[in-house]
C-alpha cells in the first residue's frame, strides 16, 4: 500500500489468499490505541475484516499504534488511494472521518463509538449500559463480600455509560452493594496500561471486592492479573475474554464490533451500504454475555436462568436501564 506514518505500524494479515489479494474491493481498518492483539475492543474490528477476507473475498490493511493526532492524515492516506471503505474503531477518530468524509465523498467510512451525519458514513452505536447492566447482575449475584469493583480504562462518558449500567445491574439484584470504581486515566494511553489497572484492582480486592468488571481495553489484563494473583473474580469485556483467565473470569459483556465490521463491508461490497447510526443492543445480540467451557465451572445454570430473565426484561421494556448519556449521573 506504501503509507508510511510515523507512530503507526501498517499491515496486510498474513496468510491472506490468492483471491483475497486480487479482490477488487478494498477496505481499510483505523484502530486505536490498544491495537490489534488488545484481546478486547479493537480485536473484535480486525475479527470482523477478518471474517470478511474469509467470506467475502475482500482485501483490507489496517492501522494499529497510530497517535490521535495522526488519525486523520492515516485516513486521508486510505481516501487519496480510493479505498472503498475506510473504518475507524473509536470514539477519537470521531473529527478524523468527519473531515475526510467531507473531503472525499465518494469514499464510504464507517466509524464505531461516534456519530458523524454524512451521506457517506455509517455510525456503528452500542447500547453497552444494557450489556453492563447484565455484568452488574452477575456481580451481585456472585459476591459473597456484598462489594463489587469497575476498573474503567480512559474517564469519558462512554465509560461512564458502562459504569452506570453496571452499579444498575448490582443494585437490582442487591439494593445494598458497594461498588467501588475507579479509572486508569483521562488520555488515550489509559486504553493500554495494565500495571496501571493492576494496581487499581489489587487496591478494590483489598477493600474486600471480590468481583472488578473492567472496561478498559488492554488495561484489562492487568485486572485478570490480578483476579489471578488473589484468586478472586473479574469480567472482561467487547470480546469473549474468558479464555484469558480460565476460572478467573466469571464472563465476558461482549460488544459484537465485529459484526458491525463484517456488515459494513458487506453491505458496502453489495452495493447495499445505508449512511447513518446503526444501533445494537441486547434485542439483536450486538451486545450478551459469553458462557463457554472457559467459565462453565463457574457459571452454574441457575445464574445463567437469572441473567437470561433480566435480558428478556429489558428487550421487553420491563426494566429501564439508566443511560449516562442521558443522565449524566
Amino acid at each position: 500500500m506504501g503509507v508510511v506514518l510515523a507512530g503507526a505500524a501498517v499491515s496486510s494479515p498474513s496468510g491472506a489468499t490468492p483471491a483475497a489479494l486480487a479482490a477488487p474491493f478494498r477496505a481499510a481498518l483505523v484502530l486505536d490505541k490498544g491495537g490489534r492483539d488488545d484481546k478486547s475492543f479493537n480485536a473484535a474490528a480486525y475479527e470482523g475484516m477478518l471474517r470478511a477476507e474469509r467470506e467475502l473475498g475482500i482485501q483490507f490493511k489496517y492501522v494499529e499504534g497510530a497517535d490521535d493526532a495522526a488519525i486523520e492524515n492515516t485516513m486521508r492516506a486510505f481516501a487519496q488511494k480510493k479505498f472503498d471503505l475506510v473504518v475507524g474503531v473509536g470514539f477519537v477518530q470521531q473529527e478524523a472521518v468527519k473531515k475526510n468524509a467531507a473531503a472525499f465523498p465518494g469514499v464510504k467510512f464507517a466509524l464505531v463509538d461516534a456519530e458523524v451525519g454524512a451521506p457517506n458514513v455509517r455510525s456503528l452505536l452500542f447500547q453497552e449500559h444494557e450489556g453492563s447492566f447484565l455484568m452488574g447482575a452477575v456481580a451481585a449475584h456472585a459476591s459473597k463480600t456484598g462489594r463489587v469493583g469497575f476498573v474503567g480504562g480512559m474517564d469519558v462518558p462512554l465509560i461512564r455509560r458502562f459504569q452506570r449500567g453496571y452499579e444498575a445491574g448490582a443494585r437490582h439484584v442487591s439494593p445494598s452493594i458497594k461498588v467501588i470504581s475507579n479509572y486508569v486515566g483521562v488520555t488515550g494511553d489509559a486504553w493500554n496500561n495494565p500495571p496501571k489497572a493492576k494496581e487499581l484492582a489489587l487496591g478494590q480486592y483489598q477493600q474486600g471486592v471480590d468481583v472488578i468488571f473492567a472496561a478498559a481495553g488492554a488495561s484489562n489484563n492487568g485486572v485478570f492479573d490480578a483476579a489471578e494473583d488473589k484468586r478472586l473474580f473479574a469480567i472482561g469485556v467487547d470480546s469473549n475474554q474468558n479464555w484469558v483467565k480460565p476460572g478467573r473470569i466469571l464472563t465476558s459483556m461482549l460488544k459484537r464490533v465485529d459484526l458491525a465490521v463484517f456488515q459494513a463491508v458487506k453491505d458496502a461490497q453489495g452495493g447495499k451500504f445505508t449512511p447513518g447510526v446503526q444501533r445494537f443492543g441486547l434485542k439483536d445480540g450486538g451486545v450478551d454475555y459469553s458462557l463457554d467451557q472457559h467459565n462453565k465451572a463457574i457459571f452454574p445454570p441457575e445464574l445463567k436462568a437469572r441473567v437470561d430473565r433480566l435480558k428478556a426484561d429489558i428487550v421487553r421494556g420491563k426494566i429501564v436501564v439508566p443511560d449516562y448519556y442521558k443522565t449524566k449521573r
